[in-house]
């Protein structure tokens, strides 16, 4: 039988968890009124703890809106402690489902509503009854490494981290424990973040989303005829043409082997946010791990995200192809903390001692051999007194290689209103649930997501957001017992200077509690009507009547839909609700530029930016390090220049007059750890007038004096190299003015010469001009006499 190795990817982690926040992240619970969820083992295997995630609550997003995904992750990212994998997917289906009970779905269809488990909506499902058949019955790779752990089976519901093929969902645990997987599977790749990014060049074309995956198809009655025979299906090509379906060789009627369908949109790929190690916290600058995904065209009601996480320490190479089921394991004697008893112990044969300058027999005298719990001789035996002593490690081997994820709740993916096209989506929600911050740990205590959003004046944010009534009921907070509530009002007025902001006026204080009046003076929030800042505050569109001082008597959704932005401004709101001074703070900023706007975090993978037109692209290698980028669109340059905050002079030098495109900012102004140009690319404002055309820029690095820059024109757009940061225009060569300038010069030089030589020269010989002066003379009086006789 041919077996395909396979190289592993999650290999020699350690223990950690992984929480999703924003979408909110279920971690297999539904609606439980306690800390712990009731069933660890209801949709999926998450392995954290039993107190995380968020009870159910559902939102949509519209296509090409703007989403930020929050987490946390135990142990460090980006971090010279271990190596750290994180891969962001998502699926949708109209069979996706919540479902309303905390019980397994159950993999005998006798016990579901009509004996089909793929449409008794009591239970929650993510992949189907058919894939988790497929994967009990399909033969399991036999090609990975196993370390010392006994498969208690040898189908793909088997593996190092799942000896035993615990059913969680419909799950399937080798896909669920390595990527990229080499059957199809119903997940699609948003990102994937890595501490090694020139590994992206292996994940992104591996990606299902663009390399088709292969299955061996056989009918259901073979399906059917094997269900309890575990290993039926093959798992390559070779043995699935093989197997003779109806037992006669004339028909020949075998297995086929099929490809999936790839969606052709490679996923995204970028190093790692840094985080520390044991703490479930923010990153750097006090703000979440985050990704900004924006929502794909795949129009569904049931949709569901997922995120996992890997840690990787350093005591052999993953990545090495002899790292794989060739290294078995044997009973061997073994140093266990007495050197005069050496019992036998199952021991991997996997070589984690050379690096210590051992050979193997040292190794096993001295305990350094990867096995459960090694007992290890940190010094050589000096004495009667040292003979015994030994360190015992903290080594799981199924933990070695270990896989943590995290799921949300199903959201919906809706196609933008026809008004919408074009334009930018942000979304705003609310994360985390009721409670002081031990209740809710390793959940968050509630807070808006983003909690600082950079909006400008045109585009729409969406404003939305959910929770539970069934917290559990003593877990601190204002107004009814185990409810999440939250609304949005501007707050009060500044009293103190607090911070610094460069666009347009400030609306609230994020030092104070006290909410701004709705009607007074010229207090505004992103330029919304009246009716709409009512609905954020006292939700009057979701309910009419009640008790609503806390809000108490509103539903725990609300949707205010996409609002567009017409206010220029720093705008500081809070939850009136959830704002209790001594444990919690649910406050938000929103501020909004006159100009168009994006960012993104770009590294050594390189990526692009783009709005109205005008991109900054970095190729692979241009980067050494990330760095968050910002391209934002001026209509003059006054503008642009009043939204350069550090070392920004009050005014530019030699500003071309003949600009034939908008003001490009591009920040930061330094380009830190660059290798390599960028390429800026800015949209022509009359693709017909582009002679004489070229890239002017100002910046920090030349003293903010507009300069040319070598610029080509392609399809409409002028395109220059650039290696920092600065104000980029396009305008016209002035290349024949500066002909002109130059020819003038050099001709007045020419003549200064000329009457120079002549001085030098007469000054030297003054006899000669003397003689001129005479030959002068002369001729005036010829000329003289010559009239007297005309006259």
């Amino acid at each position: 039988m041919k077996v395909a190795v396979l190289f592993l990817l999650f290999v020699a982690s350690v223990y950690a968890d992984m929480y999703l926040h924003n979408p909110r992240g279920s971690n297999n619970r539904l609606d439980e009124a306690r800390r712990d969820r009731n069933n660890a083992n209801r949709m999926f295997d998450s392995q954290n703890n039993n107190r995380g995630g968020y009870n159910v609550g559902s939102l949509y997003y519209y296509e090409g809106s703007i989403l930020p995904i929050e987490w946390t992750n135990q142990h460090s990212c980006a971090d010279q402690n271990n190596h750290c994998e994180i891969i962001i997917q998502y699926m949708c289906g109209d069979l996706v489902r919540d479902g309303t009970t905390t019980t397994t779905i159950p993999n005998n269809p006798l016990r579901c509503e009509d004996f089909r488990c793929n449409t008794d909506l009591t239970y929650g499902m993510h992949e189907t009854f058919d894939y988790y058949t497929e994967c009990r019955l399909r033969q399991r790779n036999m090609g990975l490494f196993l370390a010392d752990q006994n498969l208690n089976g040898n189908s793909a519901i088997y593996t190092r981290q799942n000896n035993q093929g615990t059913r969680r969902g419909y799950e399937c645990p080798e896909e669920r424990d390595y990527y990229p997987y080499w059957h199809p599977t119903p997940w699609k790749d948003v990102v994937v973040m890595t501490n090694q990014p020139t590994r992206c060049r292996y994940y992104q074309p591996e990606s299902e989303n663009v390399k088709p995956r292969y299955e061996c198809r056989l009918p259901y009655s073979y399906i059917n005829q094997n269900r309890n025979n575990k290993g039926a299906i093959p798992n390559n090509e070779e043995d699935c043409v093989s197997i003779d379906l109806d037992g006669d060789p004339e028909t020949s009627e075998t297995g086929e082997w099929v490809a999936s369908t790839s969606t052709g949109s490679g996923p995204d790929c970028i190093e790692t946010l840094w985080s520390r190690d044991n703490h479930l916290g923010n990153s750097v600058g006090g703000f979440p791990n985050y990704y900004n995904w924006t929502i794909p065209d795949d129009v569904n009601e049931n949709c569901v995200l997922r995120i996992r996480y890997n840690i990787s320490t350093a005591d052999y190479d993953p990545w090495d192809g002899s790292v794989n089921s060739s290294i078995t394991a044997r009973q061997v004697n073994v140093y266990d903390g007495d050197t005069s008893n050496t019992p036998k112990r199952k021991v991997s044969e996997l070589d984690v001692y050379s690096k210590f300058g051992f050979d193997e027999e040292t190794a096993l005298s001295r305990g350094y051999v990867y096995r459960q719990n090694p007992v290890v001789k940190v010094f050589d035996d000096v004495s009667d007194s040292a003979n015994n002593f030994g360190l015992q490690l903290a080594i799981n081997t199924n933990q070695f290689g270990r896989t943590f994820q995290d799921r949300s709740h199903t959201f919906a993916i809706r196609k933008r209103p026809e008004e919408l096209e074009g334009e930018t989506i942000y979304n705003l929600n609310v994360r985390g649930k009721r409670g002081n911050i031990v209740q809710v740990y390793p959940g968050v205590e509630y807070d808006f997501v983003p909690n600082r959003l950079l909006a400008f004046v045109g585009s729409n944010v969406h404003i939305q957001w959910t929770g539970s009534n069934t917290n559990p009921n003593n877990n601190d907070g204002q107004g009814r017992a185990g409810t999440d509530r939250s609304n949005i009002v501007l707050l009060t007025e500044s009293v103190f200077a607090e911070g610094s902001e460069s666009s347009g006026e400030r609306y609230g204080h994020w030092g104070r509690s006290y909410p701004a009046h709705l009607t007074k003076g010229n207090q505004t929030f992103l330029g919304l009507d009246r009716s709409d800042r009512e609905a954020l505050a006292i939700l009057n569109t979701h309910q009419f009547g009640g008790e609503m001082s806390e809000l108490d008597d509103a539903g725990t959704y609300f949707d205010l839909g996409p609002r567009k932005v017409t206010g220029r401004g720093t705008y500081v709101y809070l939850c009136t609700r959830n704002n209790n001074f001594t444990n919690r703070s649910q406050k938000g900023k929103i501020t909004v530029q006159a100009n168009a706007y994006t960012n993104k975090r770009i590294g050594l993978t390189g990526g692009e930016l783009i709005v109205n037109g005008h991109s900054l692209r970095f190729e692979e290698g241009d980067l050494t390090q990330p760095l968050v980028f910002i391209i934002e669109e001026y209509s003059d340059a006054d503008a642009a220049l009043t939204a350069v905050m550090e070392n920004a002079p009050e005014e530019l030098v030699d500003t071309p007059p003949d600009t034939k495109s908008p003001f490009v900012l591009i920040s930061p102004n330094e380009f830190e750890g660059a290798q390599g140009m960028a390429d800026l690319s800015i949209e022509i404002t009359d693709s017909n007038d582009v002679g004489n055309t070229q890239i002017y820029f100002a910046g920090e690095s030349n003293r903010w004096t507009f300069r040319s820059l070598e610029t080509e024109i392609v399809d409409g757009k002028a395109v220059a190299q650039i290696d920092s940061g600065g104000i980029y225009v396009v305008a016209g060569s002035s290349t024949s003015l500066i002909v002109i300038i130059v020819v003038v010069v050099v001709l007045l030089v020419i003549i200064s010469l000329v009457i120079v030589g002549v001085v030098v020269f007469f000054v030297v010989r003054k006899e000669k001009w003397q003689s001129v002066k005479d030959g002068v003379g002369k001729a005036k009086k010829k000329v003289a006499l010559s009239f007297a006789n005309k006259v």
